[in-house]
């Protein structure tokens, strides 16, 4: 997977290829949409109910997606259950960047509510480092628009966007410079591919 992100494979047709034991050339849009739901499904502890009903299968075929990812990509199937064991042990679980959530949920005497508790354990590592990083971003590019003395103003976070007022005469140089703030605030084993787009509006941008 690390290989497919380096060499710009688009990651969800690589895991339908390796699911659906297909060509990457052979998959259809369906069924890379459903690899889609796999992928980010799995690592937020999706069941295979869950799974069934997003993308309109049998239970039974759900389950059989989820067995055959996890076969695929047993490193996945180890850091998760790593995950769930660190986190019983030490009540809570970490950002790569030690931002830490407590997780009692996991000592509850309520079987659904350990069941949250171990999706949680298992969420957080993920959307909480991707939010950290977010947050740099946001300071790096604020930090960018300051040294340069610009008019641009930064105003809202969106989940993994970033949306700023810009005048005409900046568009050029912001474009370059929110495109690398975004890219190079955090070394991974994997590259981060920011998209930059422009319109006179926040809808005209999507």
């Amino acid at each position: 997977m690390i290989k497919a992100f380096k060499e710009g494979v688009d990651i969800h047709k690589e895991v339908a290829s390796k699911v659906f034991n297909k060509k990457l050339e052979d998959v259809t849009h369906e069924e890379r949409g459903k690899a889609k739901a796999v992928n980010f499904g799995i690592v937020y502890g999706i069941s295979d109910f869950g799974l069934g009903e997003q993308i309109k299968v049998p239970r039974k075929v759900a389950k059989e997606y989820i067995e055959e990812y996890l076969r695929k990509y047993s490193g996945i199937k180890k850091y998760m259950e790593n995950i769930d064991i660190e986190a019983k042990e030490k009540g809570y679980v970490t950002t790569i960047f030690g931002r830490r959530r407590n997780i009692p949920e996991l000592k509850s005497a309520n079987f659904m509510v350990r069941q949250f508790g171990s999706r949680a354990a298992l969420n957080m590592p993920i959307q909480g480092t991707a939010a950290d990083i977010m947050k740099l971003a946001m300071v790096e590019v604020q930090k960018q628009i300051e040294k340069r003395k610009l008019r641009t103003k930064l105003l809202l976070q969106i989940h993994d966007e970033l949306l700023l007022e810009v005048p005409k005469e900046e568009t050029e140089e912001v474009k370059k410079m929110l495109k690398d703030s975004m890219e190079k605030v955090v070394k991974l084993s994997v590259p981060l591919i920011a998209e930059v787009s422009t319109a006179q509006d926040w809808y005209g941008c999507k």
